[in-house]
């Protein structure tokens, strides 16, 4: 049985951002921690493994690029490749371009004091990147001049914008931007007059996000919310109506485009496990997956289908799927080990005003002790995927419980939605709920059920041992808020976007804020308290857990409080992962097996 370390150590390709295909469909670029680091590879398409020595490393000209690498781009031309660097964990990206035939990079946004979202798109002359940039204060469209680097201001709608692509016809720009609450809006730009539209349906705006443009720029695919659950549309430029490609059950997102364009494909999500579905033009629906875990950043090239898979038992690695026999091939191979870790029960269990909660349970054998582990985002939820914090609890004889609490994604438009103006409410009692569920199906003993969770999980965690002192052995919370109000002025602006359009505006309903916040009550807690941050989190300010130790302290209650300066929001540096992840399953360790508490 492998040690934590030694699991973390583990490799994985990233899932959060894209990998590129060349335009002769020969390479895949992908960021890769296969040293340790996040750097960038390139693989022939062709070869089946990766550790057979096919993988090169993309080394930079006069030296190593200090930060982490990732989001590469192919320019159209296949000479050169776009991507950013992150040198600090604070998601203040850099743009740098590398030209492929000399080995000569440049940074293109070498005196930016503003950050940069990791998405961008060359124009189809390769001349230009459509790049978003916060100097507005809010992230807005920009066209970078690569020979000039002269940046000029497209489209500024004065809330964040997350994605873009330029279509294949130089035409036009399509980006998603944040809308009211958690959703999303598509927007065209048409570049030439700088005149935009937003996507509507019978004239309606409506939440859609993941544009993707067809080959010909005759049509725009996107993901809609359209009824309870979100659908596969296609936008006619010319008509401007739009054609539902799905109508299921389940949320159908990432829709993909081959370059012919005689296959769309999606990524299709029911609970905790995804498949890729797909159609040729003018044929059925038919669905391919590697296993039963979670697919995602799609590409299809030709016949087949290049995608990221993990599931407990694999780390995220680059698959290729044959679209018409559903043969899958592993392109990257993170581990040799073949590992046999427990696999999720999908389960509801009642939550505190009887609404059923999906969760997922991990059981140990026999054990009567057990872990809340509270997903971050909130608009996001746990799946069948790879995860070695959990494989080492239960290791360690605990069992695991994973709510997807109200405000998660995955179970449609009401649940996402039942959290706003709420959050650290309903959600907290959400999961607060679930020791209930495990005493009574003899799943832990009271008194030996701990908390833990990342991001809004930390934020949930420190909830739980606020708002339900009683409840709970400790708490582990990484990379937390706990004061709404604090956390929101010392954040970008982007982001207060999003804190003001889930919770109303901080001094309108400042009272509904403060209730919220568990800083404020913080003389509630009545078990040890661990917190984790990074020094440069632009998400959840370290400040945050600062002032929460130092008033802690002040109450007399346990805390131990771990700062990592040189990390942000999600910890970058494999030595910084090993050590907190460890340092946390000692401090769950330390009181769950405490003897006496009361």
């Amino acid at each position: 049985m492998l040690t934590l370390p030694q699991l973390l150590r583990i490799p994985n390709v990233d899932t959060g951002l894209r990998f590129s295909i060349s335009p002769d469909e020969k390479e895949i670029v992908f960021a890769w921690n296969k040293s340790g680091k996040w750097d960038l590879w390139r693989l022939e398409i062709g070869e089946l493994d990766a550790s057979t020595g096919s993988t090169q490393r993309i080394r930079e000209l006069g030296g190593e690029i200090v930060g982490s690498k990732f989001s590469p781009k192919h320019s159209p031309d296949g000479k050169h490749l776009a991507y950013v660097v992150d040198y600090d964990g604070s998601e203040s990206y850099h743009i740098y371009l590398h030209n492929l035939h000399n080995d000569s990079i440049i940074n293109l946004t070498p005196n930016s004091g503003y950050a940069h979202q990791p998405n961008f798109d060359f124009s189809p002359d390769g001349k230009t990147l459509a790049i978003l940039s916060d100097e507005s204060g809010s992230f807005a469209l920009y066209l970078l001049d690569i020979e000039t680097q002269e940046k000029k201001l497209l489209l500024d709608i004065h809330r964040p914008i997350w994605d873009v692509t330029w279509s294949a016809d130089g035409k036009y720009i399509a980006v998603s931007a944040e809308s009211k609450a958690s959703e999303y809006s598509i927007y065209v730009v048409e570049v030439a007059n700088k005149t935009y539209f937003q996507l509507q349906d019978n004239d309606e705006v409506i939440n859609t996000q993941h544009p993707v443009w067809s080959s010909d720029s005759k049509h725009l695919l996107f993901s809609c919310e359209n009824g309870e659950w979100h659908n596969i549309g296609l936008y006619d430029v010319e008509s401007k109506k739009i054609t539902w490609v799905t109508d299921s059950i389940g949320d159908d997102t990432q829709p993909v485009s081959s370059r012919s364009g005689e296959f769309i494909g999606w990524i299709h999500s029911e609970g905790a496990r995804t498949n890729f579905q797909f159609k040729k033009r003018g044929g059925e629906i038919h669905q391919v997956k590697v296993g039963d875990g979670v697919h995602s950043n799609p590409q299809i090239i030709n016949n087949e289908v290049i995608l990221i898979y993990e599931d407990v038992n694999h780390p995220p690695d680059l698959w290729k799927i044959n679209l018409e026999n559903g043969e899958a091939i592993q392109l990257t191979k993170s581990s040799e080990i073949s590992f046999d870790f427990a696999q999720p029960e999908e389960i509801f269990y009642t939550g505190m005003d009887d609404v059923q909660v999906p969760a997922l349970l991990f059981r140990a054998k026999d054990s009567k002790c057990a872990v809340i582990d509270i997903h971050g985002g909130p608009n996001w939820h746990y799946q069948n995927m790879w995860n070695p914090f959990v494989s080492e609890m239960l290791a360690r004889g605990w069992n695991v419980l994973q709510p997807n609490y109200r405000g998660s994604t995955g179970y449609g438009k009401k649940w996402q939605n039942a959290s706003r103006y709420d959050m650290g409410g309903v959600d907290a009692n959400d999961c607060a709920a679930g020791v209930k569920f495990l005493i009574e199906n003899n799943l832990a003993d009271k008194n030996k059920i701990a908390v833990t969770g990342r991001s809004h999980g930390g934020f949930l965690t420190m909830c739980c041992l606020t708002f339900y002192p009683d409840l709970f052995a400790g708490g582990s919370a990484v990379v937390p808020f706990m004061n709404w109000i604090k956390s929101h002025y010392e954040s970008r602006e982007d982001l207060q976007h999003w804190n003001i359009e889930n919770m109303g505006d901080p001094e309108e309903n400042k009272e509904r804020w403060m209730q919220l916040s568990p800083y404020f009550f913080l003389d509630k807690v009545n078990a040890p308290v661990q917190l984790i941050c990074g020094g440069n989190d632009p998400r959840c300010p370290a400040s945050d857990s600062i002032d929460a130790r130092d008033k802690l302290i002040e109450f007399g209650k346990e805390v131990e409080l771990l700062l990592y300066e040189d990390e942000g929001h999600s910890f970058l540096k494999i030595e910084n992962i090993i050590e907190s992840e460890t340092k946390r399953i000692e401090f769950l360790k330390k009181v769950l097996t405490a003897d006496g508490r009361p």
